[in-house]
């Protein structure tokens, strides 16, 4: 059964983020250039947060208000579901299911050591999927 390790170890551990009093065009600028869909907030290195296109979709535009004079942490989401090293695939691909996120900060010991998404959830699934089609055609032209 994979893991969140295993998931970051061909990932890597890399996390963006971004301060509580950041822009939200800060925010979306450093999205664009990094070409991914959220980001963490921290608070000094403590997660405060996440913001997303989804959270500026859905609390900027829509409310009227402007990404240059609006701050992170006005926006972000604060109620933030983690993860570990540990917890297999399938339980992460449940709570971000539940929850209806997608985006899962990896914590060890209570800090933050990397992010996964269900991009890379799915990814990891589709080669598991492609390994084991391979270990039956072989077995079956054995």
């Amino acid at each position: 059964m994979k893991t969140v390790r295993d998931i970051l170890e061909v990932k890597g551990r890399m996390v963006w983020s971004v301060d509580l009093g950041s822009t939200v065009f800060d925010a979306l600028s450093l999205m664009a250039e990094k070409e991914i869909g959220a980001l963490v907030v921290l608070d000094e290195a403590r997660v405060a947060g996440i913001i997303s296109e989804r959270d500026y979709a859905r609390k900027v535009i829509l409310h009227g208000r402007a990404s240059p004079t609006t701050r992170v942490e006005e926006i972000m989401t604060s109620h933030v579901a983690y993860t570990h090293l540990d917890q297999s695939i399938e339980e992460c691909m449940a709570i971000m299911t539940d929850k209806r996120i997608r985006h899962l900060p990896v914590l060890q010991d209570g800090k933050l050591i990397g992010i996964i998404s269900i991009g890379d959830l799915v990814k990891a699934i589709i080669a598991d999927q492609k390994f084991m089609i391979e270990q039956l055609e072989r077995y079956i032209t054995g």
